[in-house]
């Protein structure tokens, strides 16, 4: 079984969270693992390659937004919450509140061009 890298609570870093928040697919990962809790990759349909949202998981993972455990061959996820909020109180928070679902963002993408 391969090793899932997670950083311990003490090496997430302000830069890396931001960094994985800041990409509209990680963010709306984000924004649904908070509203429907532990989900495992294969509930995320987005019309997007496997191997991409692989790699959307891995960064997420390793920022220190997620944990990931296996269950057999499903990987299930979920927000490190606490983590967070413990050292950097309210920005999760502040981020959700102000994220809009990845199908309305796609939206207004595509009206401004």
């Amino acid at each position: 079984m391969r090793f899932l890298y997670h950083p311990d609570r003490k090496d997430i870093s302000l830069a890396a969270v931001l960094y994985a928040l800041g990409d509209p697919v990680r963010l709306e990962i984000v924004r649904l693992l908070e509203s429907k809790g532990e989900q495992c990759c294969a509930d995320f349909d987005f019309a997007i390659a496997k191997s991409t949202m692989s790699n959307h998981f891995k960064i997420l993972r390793e920022s220190g937004v997620v944990l990931t455990r296996k269950e057999g061959t499903q990987h299930i996820n979920k927000l490190r919450y606490e983590d967070l909020e413990a050292l950097f109180p309210g920005l999760l928070e502040a981020v959700l509140r102000s994220a809009q679902p990845l199908f309305l963002y796609q939206e207004s993408i595509a009206k401004s061009h």
